[in-house]
């Protein structure tokens, strides 16, 4: 086994330079060397054989700042095929306006300083695989239409993505079909206008404001040890954040994501921003030990086995938030403000006095006239506030809940309890909602709530004494909390009484004159002189 063999890399398939054994630079015919070690007379006669939009291998080369200028100057900075797989940059890398308009790849290269394509305009597709950069990293208002890799990089200075555009936007008409002329090396079809970071590592601060995904975003894995920014970026597909990891503070949006942001997983040290719409926000498993403030509208939210330390807050900014999923969710202190409830169980929460809840939409018994064969067999239901949960212990998902989500709770529901499939049970029910109330900002949701304590106390009680007495306090006036009833039982009770009064007071047997007693009148004679009263003495 020769040294080169030894040392060199098991993917390196290219002849490599004759110079050093160390050297792995892909060696130039009729040199056998790579570009780094060729005489100078020979290096100049390799830059004039260049032409503009040559193909240019330069995989494994030691390439300074003085040579990439000659080289990109040699191109007239308009490269077709570009090859700098386990180049090494010992100097700044200028790409800036440069056209690759072949595939290009950067697959285990290594930047000792700078490396900036600013600019830079990628007509296919770039890669920069497991990638290396000691300084800063800068695609700021570059154009990638086409695949775009960066899966397992490395960045120890700051990563600029500032105004760039991953993918390139399908013409009109032509929907989310394939598009282009792959065939002749144009541009590349629709499905492959990807951008992965999956597993990168960003040691500095990571700047996506104002990037355009045409395609799918994904950041599956990655680390960002310093604050990352993706406000006012647009994603024209999902956003993919499994299992992410953010050691300083993330600011979310303002962005734009049109199917799904997935945070599933992640783990925020930090601040953890949120604000999009018009899609699915999935944060299942999630761990955000400081503050998250998520700003959605018209859209849906998954919470299922998250953990939320610090104070949170997810809040309505207009059109309809719905969460469909708190089954597991471990939370210090969160608010809702404005959420849809209605379909969405409580019961899993593993502490529900840390929930706050604002003008939230909750569930409501069917309305009208109700026919059962138990007691009372005829019930006018009140309209009052539900929790899912009792809803389906009930089985009132069937009759739906609205003419706009009609449906949604029986498909939207995804069960009661961290294991999703165990079936509510009253007496659970009754202290869910004693624990949910004090945490409710509405006087009128409040006082639902607990009447739905007691209405649950009162239907889990086995038949007894005890649960007789409820059904009194319940029939009589409402566990206390319903006034219109106890007036109308006082109103019957007070038009019964007098009822009974004016029946007694003016009713007479029929067929019987009335009886009437003589008066006998007593006349004594007056006194006299000669003759005085009796019984006066004298």
């Amino acid at each position: 086994m020769t040294p080169r063999s030894r040392i060199a890399p098991l993917d390196v398939v290219w002849r490599t330079c004759d110079a050093v054994p160390e050297c792995l630079g892909v060696a130039h015919e009729p040199y056998g060397r790579c570009l780094a070690h060729l005489t100078p007379a020979q290096a100049a006669e390799f830059l004039r054989g260049l032409t503009r939009g040559q193909a240019l291998d330069l995989r494994g080369t030691l390439v300074s700042e003085d040579l990439l200028a000659r080289v990109l100057d040699g191109v007239e900075r308009h490269l077709g095929r570009a090859r700098f797989d386990r180049a090494i940059f010992t100097g700044p890398a200028r790409f800036g306006e440069v056209v690759f308009a072949g595939d290009a790849t950067f697959d285990h290269a290594k930047f000792d300083h700078l490396a900036s394509f600013y600019g830079a305009r990628f007509l296919r597709n770039v890669s920069f695989r497991e990638a290396r950069f000691l300084r800063e990293f800068s695609l700021h208002d570059a154009r990638m239409c086409g695949h775009a890799t960066f899966d397992h990089v490395t960045v120890r200075g700051d990563a600029l993505f500032g105004a760039a555009q991953f993918g390139a936007a399908p013409p009109r008409g032509t929907g989310n079909a394939s598009f282009g002329r792959a065939d002749n090396g144009l541009l590349p079809e629709a499905s492959s206008q990807k951008a992965s970071f999956q597993r990168a590592q960003f040691h500095g601060f990571a700047a996506f404001d104002a990037a355009v995904f045409h395609g799918e975003a994904c950041f599956r894995g990655a680390r960002f040890h310093r604050a990352v920014s993706f406000r006012g970026s647009d994603c024209g597909a999902s956003a993919e954040f499994q299992s992410a990891r953010f050691e300083g503070a993330a600011y979310l949006g303002p962005m734009r994501v049109v199917r799904r942001l997935s945070l599933a997983g992640v783990r925020a040290c930090a601040p953890l921003h949120i604000d999009t719409g018009g899609c699915r926000v999935v944060l299942r498993a999630a761990a955000v030990l400081g503050r998250l403030a998520a700003r959605l509208s018209d859209a849906e939210v998954d919470l299922r086995d998250a953990r939320l330390a610090g104070l949170s807050a997810v809040t309505r900014r207009s059109g309809r938030l719905r969460v469909t999923s708190l089954d597991g969710l471990d939370a210090d202190a969160l608010t809702l403000t404005g959420v849809d409830l209605r379909a969405c169980g409580l019961d899993g929460l593993r502490r529900p006095e840390g929930l706050r809840l604002r003008e939230c939409v909750f569930a409501a018994p069917p309305g009208g006239l109700g026919l059962r064969l138990g007691w009372p067999p005829v019930r006018w239901w009140s309209r009052r506030r539900v929790i899912a949960d009792e809803h389906l212990w009930r089985g009132w998902a069937a009759h739906g809940l609205d003419e706009h989500g009609a449906g949604e709770h029986s498909a939207g529901y995804h069960g009661a309890g961290p294991a999703g499939d165990r079936a509510p049970d009253p007496a659970r029910l009754a202290v869910l909602y004693e624990r949910l109330r004090p945490g409710v900002d509405d006087t009128r949701v409040a006082a639902d709530f607990a009447f739905g304590a007691m209405e649950m106390r009162r239907l889990g009680s086995p038949r007894g004494r005890g649960r007789l007495l409820l059904s009194l306090y319940w029939l009589a006036c409402g566990y206390g909390l319903r006034a219109g009833r106890a007036l109308g039982w006082l109103a019957l009770v007070a038009a019964v009484a007098a009822g009974a009064v004016c029946w007694a007071a003016g009713v007479r047997p029929e067929g019987k004159p009335a009886v009437h007693r003589p008066r006998v009148a007593v006349v004594r004679p007056a006194a006299t002189a000669s003759r005085p009263a009796h019984g006066l003495g004298g």
